[in-house]
């Protein structure tokens, strides 16, 4: 979008004439992706820009809009966050790390985050799927509960006006839409205990409320009832006995119930609005009434009001900057370790159940991996973020190969190698082909025709295909010079000058006691290894400073008034820093525990092992970044998903496996860098539709279903192949 004009006599916006000719470049060459071109004058300050100094260099920063890839960031720290993803070329690509300024979010997105106690004027029908749901599910048996509890409450006599509040509350409970309780007027005498709640109100207010609902009434502290004897009564104290802890164990099972289901979470709002809330207050100050479509509601405070149980859009809910499906995977992980470690011996569960757990629990351990990657780099220069990445960028797959290859090692078990062989060419086949062809599909349901930046593309594939060829250098290598070892052979004609068929065969690497491999493809695979590195550190060399125009990330010059705000990050480096260390600890953990419990996996079950290797072991600690990919993919750039592949399968071949190759030469394993045929083709058969598919730079849907399929193709040879000799 081109830049508005400043109302003060400042003059005119940096770039704004200049952003006029680019926007009309990205329209017709479709190379710069939606973020738009905004480019101010070369080597000019910002403050002598002018439009004749544009007009000077129209045809200079013209000509650069058409090679450019131009990203907005908000802040600075949100433009450190792009410069590492997009130009240092690791794949961890969070959406944000600082909170956005809560006017510039959109309405849908700040329902989200608001309190249950605001009245409508017109609320809708309260008849709805979500709402009988919430019936089926809870309001049935809270309000029998809140039934029983008011014959108890009634039976003490002191308890009696509570008693009469949970009679009104059970039917409030059983259908609390469009229904209101409000806490009644109260004598001036009394009003401290309201000024002390609309305090802690102001407090909490905005984003940063209490997780599962608003912020939370400050009962507790002695000035909030220093004028009131309510908390002195009896009837209170057989209340706060036999009542409140009931009720509070019963609504946090709906909390906690409703907030994993997630599209609950109003609900479970709802429920701790009223365990902090509505069941501290007086009883004769609460007030239940239904309200009607065009009524008035009565003065005073407006405690509880909800419409609707259900709410599709919290799957964009965050916790802290942590998306909310983040949030509720985190009890899978301390469950996943604690049967791991305490059932060793699979009392309570089997081997497979464990596998599962630990696998799924990688998922938002690297979650949170990335993230803390994002928040150190976005605050640090390049030079620390570039050792954060390195570090910790591909510790994920990393801890499971490693362990993987260990417990192979020990119990003399080559399985293992050829399933962390399989992994690393799934996770290259699934980042070259269904990555980008998924986003491409979604992307294309919304947008009939995607553009992207075929220049930086072209960068990424030609180190994907340099990576692929330096992979299965030494493979092709074995296959010319190797001999040919068949396990078995049946004369099929019975005469001895006949056919001949074969099962097994391989070629051998160690005849003549290992001569052909430790003094020939041994030194290549080092040879290799090193040089892969080195060619990644080229390529970032090129696009950091011989070619760095081809990546231009800078704060917009576009920001609407309430852009202009400090960024506030969601987690400091220290913290970050914590989380990472403890993040990773947890995968390791995992990973243990995964490779631990893979064996009767692969040894009962009927599917290749190569099939196995190739989805879930390679796909499944790759899933953040796939809805990532298709995150920016529905926001029309398609660009940034088309990197998140190209970089995870760049990080495949130039540092995971040239670290597993130095891991083999201090700690020996069965891990050679040979690979089965399957495993060539399909890598290389990839890597060359990938180039043909992005050749011009725009794509569609169909464009994105034939990677897609090609995709499904390959899983399907993968499936009904044989196993590995000897696995």
């Amino acid at each position: 979008k081109a830049a508005e004009p400043r109302s003060d006599s400042s003059g005119p916006r940096r770039g704004s004439f200049c952003d006029r000719h680019c926007a009309i470049i990205n329209n017709v060459q479709g190379d710069l992706s939606d973020l738009g071109c905004h480019l101010h004058c070369p080597r000019v300050p910002p403050a002598m820009c002018s439009p004749s100094c544009c007009q000077q260099h129209l045809d200079e920063v013209c000509e650069s809009c058409m090679v450019k890839t131009t990203l907005t960031a908000e802040n600075a720290v949100e433009a450190h966050k792009l410069s590492n993803n997009y130009k240092f070329g690791f794949k961890k690509w969070k959406s944000h790390v600082t909170a956005r300024p809560w006017e510039d979010r959109s309405e849908i997105v700040k329902e989200l985050y608001s309190d249950l106690n605001v009245i409508r004027s017109s609320g809708g029908s309260t008849m709805t799927c979500g709402n009988v749901l919430y019936l089926l599910l809870f309001g049935w048996w809270l309000s029998l509960l809140y039934v029983l509890l008011a014959a108890v409450m009634l039976i003490t006599i002191v308890g009696a006006p509570y008693g009469q509040l949970c009679w009104d509350l059970a039917g409030y409970f059983l259908w609390p839409f469009g229904k209101v309780i409000q806490k009644a007027e109260v004598p001036k005498s009394r009003r401290a205990l309201g000024a002390c709640e609309a305090s802690a109100e102001a407090h909490g207010a905005g984003e940063t409320s209490p997780l599962l609902g608003g912020p939370m009434l400050h009962r507790w502290h002695p000035r909030c009832w220093a004028d009131t004897k309510h908390w002195q009564r009896a009837g209170t104290v057989v209340w706060l006995c036999l009542g409140y802890p009931v009720l509070v164990l019963a609504h946090g099972l709906v909390c906690v119930t409703a907030w994993l289901l997630i599209v609950l979470i109003p609900v479970a709002k709802l429920s701790t609005r009223t365990i902090t809330s509505v069941l501290l207050q007086p009883p004769e100050q609460v007030l239940i009434r239904r309200l009607k479509m065009t009524e008035v509601p009565l003065e005073g405070e407006v405690i509880l009001c909800c419409y609707h149980a259900v709410n599709l859009y919290y799957y964009k809910y965050a916790v802290d900057g942590i998306n909310v499906f983040a949030v509720n995977l985190l009890p899978l992980v301390l469950v996943t370790l604690v049967l791991g470690y305490v059932d060793s011996h699979n009392h309570l569960t089997s081997s497979s159940v464990k596998f599962t757990l630990a696998l799924l629990s990688i998922m938002p351990l690297s979650y949170y991996i990335g993230m803390a990657i994002a928040s150190i780099s976005a605050q640090s220069n390049f030079a620390v973020g570039a050792v954060v990445n390195a570090t910790f960028g591909s510790i994920t797959e990393l801890t499971f190969y490693i362990t993987a290859l260990i417990k192979g090692s020990r119990e003399g078990n080559h399985c293992y190698a050829e399933i962390v062989k399989s992994a690393l060419t799934g996770t290259l086949v699934g980042c070259v082909l269904f990555v980008p062809g998924l986003c491409m599909v979604i992307g294309g349901i919304r947008h009939q025709e995607q553009r992207f930046n075929s220049r930086s593309a072209g960068v990424s594939s030609a180190l994907l295909f340099l990576s692929v060829g330096g992979v299965f250098a030494p493979t092709l290598f074995s296959k010319v010079y190797g001999k040919l070892v068949c396990g078995e052979c049946h004369n099929i004609t019975q005469n001895p000058l006949g056919h001949y068929l074969c099962h097994n065969c391989h070629f051998d690497l160690m005849d003549n006691n290992g001569t052909l491999y430790y003094s020939h493809v041994q030194p290549l695979v080092y040879t290799v290894s090193l040089l892969l590195p080195a060619a990644y550190l080229i390529g970032l060399f090129f696009t950091l400073k011989t070619h760095s125009h081809i990546y231009d990330i800078h704060i917009s010059d576009c920001h609407m008034p309430g852009h202009h705000h400090s960024a506030v990050v969601h987690w400091s480096r220290w913290q970050a820093l914590v989380i990472l260390l403890l993040s990773t600890l947890c995968m390791s953990a995992c990973a243990d525990l995964a490779t631990e419990h893979i064996n009767p996996i692969l040894t009962n079950s009927t599917i290749s092992q190569y099939f196995i290797g190739v989805t879930v072991l390679a796909m499944v600690p790759e899933l953040p970044e796939i809805v990532n990919g298709i995150q920016f993919a529905l926001q029309n750039n398609l660009s940034l998903s088309i990197e998140i592949g190209n970089c995870i399968a760049v990080q495949v071949c130039m540092l995971q496996i040239p670290i597993l190759v130095l891991f083999t030469i201090f700690y020996p394993t069965n891990f050679m860098l040979v690979f089965s045929d399957l495993h060539v083709y399909a890598s290389m058969f990839s890597v060359v539709l990938m180039n043909y598919i992005f050749m011009d730079g725009k794509c569609d849907y169909f464009q994105g279903t034939v990677l897609v399929m090609v995709y499904f193709i390959l899983l399907a040879v993968y499936f009904f192949a044989p196993s590995p000799s000897g696995c």
